[in-house]
């Protein structure tokens, strides 16, 4: 039998308050131009179906989310967008890495591809980043959903620093082949699994003989201490009136039960999906999530 889901709904926690917008928006800076990859529905559900955006977390990209993007295209019959969040994949580098500058880049995308009121999905940093962007902008925001995240300040874990530290080592000792690499990076992560998420981050620049990693490393360790944070601090300031779903792993700390009240005071339709897993949910259990996401935006009768 498999893991249980437990989908339920949560009740406004207060009153509705209006959105206060202050200086949200006049803080946004010029947008980057994400990378993407499209996946179509097989069978569209509508002539002008609603769009999905899929985020990754810190040190994944688009690639990581291609098949669970292409089932649920299938299963849902809508575009799913799988974007490279900036500092990652193919998008461009930037020294400011913080949730306010990736909310704003996705919403330049939404722009520039002209899609409206969007489904947001993201994991982790990608997580936050949709959460950000819908506190900040929701009226452009149909739904999203939060993988393993919440709208609080929690440390990252300690092995993301440990992460920075193994692949500069590699970049250092100057390796030629990917074996090279994951001997070096075995001193780092045990985790057959995560060293090859981390090291999908590699390759070779044209005309060099070493292999490199894509991601700038400096910019992203530097930004460690941040990502753990999030921008807004008080529900009674934004709010998110959409509908919501926050699915996390029964064996992460990122969501505990402590923060399910913040999660209801910024996000107050929101409903619980609990996946037996770590922080990794989608790549631990995809069938689970899978399940949880077509549940919640299929229409209702």
């Amino acid at each position: 039998m498999p893991p249980r889901i437990s989908l339920r709904s949560t009740p406004l926690t207060r009153p509705s308050t209006l959105l206060c917008r202050r200086s949200y928006s006049s803080q946004k800076s010029t947008p980057l131009t994400l990378a993407y990859d499209l996946h179509s529905p097989p069978k569209p559900s509508s002539s002008a179906p609603r769009a999905i955006i899929f985020m990754h977390g810190l040190f994944g990209s688009k690639k990581n989310n291609r098949s669970i993007s292409k089932a649920l295209a299938r299963d849902l019959g809508r575009p799913i967008y799988a974007v490279d969040l900036r500092n990652h994949g193919d998008s461009p580098h930037n020294p400011n890495h913080d949730y306010l500058s990736m909310a704003n880049d996705v919403e330049g995308f939404m722009e520039e591809h002209g899609l409206k009121e969007p489904t947001l999905i993201g994991h982790s940093m990608g997580a936050k980043t949709a959460m950000t962007l819908a506190l900040r902008s929701p009226e452009l925001i149909h739904d999203i959903i939060s993988v393993d995240n919440a709208p609080v300040d929690v440390a990252l874990m300690s092995s993301f620093a440990q992460y920075i530290q193994g692949m500069k080592k590699i970049e250092e000792s100057m390796v030629t082949k990917q074996v090279e690499a994951d001997q070096i990076l075995k001193d780092y992560e045990k985790s057959l699994p995560i060293r090859q998420f981390l090291l999908s981050n590699m390759w070779q620049p044209p005309q060099e003989k070493t292999k490199k990693f894509r991601i700038p490393l400096r910019i992203l360790g530097s930004a460690l201490g941040n990502l753990g944070d999030f921008p807004f601090k008080n529900p009674g300031e934004v709010r998110f009136e959409g509908p919501a779903l926050f699915v996390r792993g029964t064996q992460s700390k990122y969501v505990p039960d402590e923060a399910l009240p913040a999660i209801g005071e910024f996000f107050p339709r929101f409903r619980l999906a609990d996946v037996d897993s770590g922080h990794w949910v989608i790549s631990e259990k995809p069938e689970e999530f899978r399940r949880a996401v077509v549940e919640f935006l299929t229409p209702k009768e």
